[in-house]
C-alpha cells in the first residue's frame, strides 16, 4: 500500500505556475532573492523530490539513463552570448540523459514546467556536427529502425532546416527529416495533471514509449547500452 501511495502523490502545487509567472514581470536579482525560499519550496524541492522518487522508474525504463540532482536544470540563465540578460529562466526543467553524456546534446529524456507550456519528451536537441551527420546519414539510408519510429512518432521541428542539408538532394523520399537539426518528440502536459498525483505514472509511461527513439539515436551514435 506504502509504495502505491507514493507513486501517486502529488509532487507540485499550482503555486508552481504562480511563482514563474511573477518571476516572468519581476525577472531581476533583487526580487529572485528576496523570493528565493518560495523558489526552493515551490519549485526546486518538490522538482528534487519528484525526481529521487522517479529515479527506480528509469531505472527499469532503462538502466542507459541516469537520474540525480545533476539532472534538474539551474534557474540561472548564462547570458555571456544572448542579448537578452534577463538573469533567470521562467521555467523548471530537468533532463535525464544517456550516462555517457556530457552535456544536454546527447540522446535524453526531458521534462519542461512553464505556465501555459508543460510537457515532457525524449530525442536529441542540436547535437553536434559530427553526431548531426551520423544521424542524417542513417536516416537517409533509410534505416528500417527509423522507418518503423516515423509511423507512430511526429518529430517536433524545432530549427528544421528550409532547404536540404548539403550533401542531400531535394527528392529525397526522407528529405523532411534529414532537414532536422533536433531529433525530439514532446507530449504537452495539463497544469491539472502537473500538480496531481498522476505526474509519476504519465511520465513513466511516456518514457517508457519513447525509449526506441532514444536506443536508435544511441545505437546511431555508438553509445553504449547497459547489459
Amino acid at each position: 500500500m506504502a509504495a502505491v501511495l507514493t507513486r501517486k502523490q502529488a509532487y507540485f502545487s499550482p503555486e508552481l505556475f504562480h511563482f514563474l509567472i511573477e518571476l516572468r514581470f519581476n525577472n531581476r536579482r533583487d526580487w529572485f532573492q528576496a523570493n528565493k525560499p518560495r523558489y526552493e519550496a515551490l519549485v526546486r524541492q518538490p522538482f528534487l523530490r519528484f525526481i529521487t522518487d522517479f529515479a527506480p522508474c528509469l531505472e527499469k525504463i532503462s538502466p542507459d539513463y541516469a537520474a540525480g540532482p545533476q539532472s534538474l536544470f539551474r534557474i540561472q540563465r548564462d547570458t555571456r552570448f544572448s542579448a537578452n540578460k534577463a538573469p533567470y529562466k521562467t521555467h523548471a526543467a530537468a533532463q535525464f540523459r544517456h550516462r555517457l553524456g556530457r552535456d544536454v546534446h546527447m540522446p535524453g529524456f526531458y521534462i519542461h514546467l512553464e505556465p501555459d507550456n508543460c510537457f515532457i519528451g525524449a530525442g536529441i536537441w542540436m547535437p553536434e556536427p559530427e553526431n548531426l551527420r551520423r544521424i542524417r546519414a542513417a536516416i537517409a539510408r533509410q534505416d528500417p529502425r527509423w522507418l518503423r519510429l516515423r509511423r507512430r512518432l511526429e518529430l517536433d521541428g524545432e530549427g528544421k532546416l528550409t532547404r536540404p542539408p548539403r550533401g542531400y538532394s531535394a527528392d529525397h523520399p526522407l528529405i523532411e527529416d534529414l532537414k532536422q537539426r533536433s531529433f525530439t518528440v514532446s507530449y504537452g502536459l495539463a497544469e491539472e495533471l502537473v500538480t496531481s498525483g498522476e505526474l509519476l505514472p504519465t511520465v513513466e509511461k511516456v518514457f517508457r514509449e519513447l525509449l526506441p527513439l532514444n536506443q536508435f539515436l544511441s545505437e546511431v551514435l555508438l553509445l553504449p547500452s547497459e547489459p
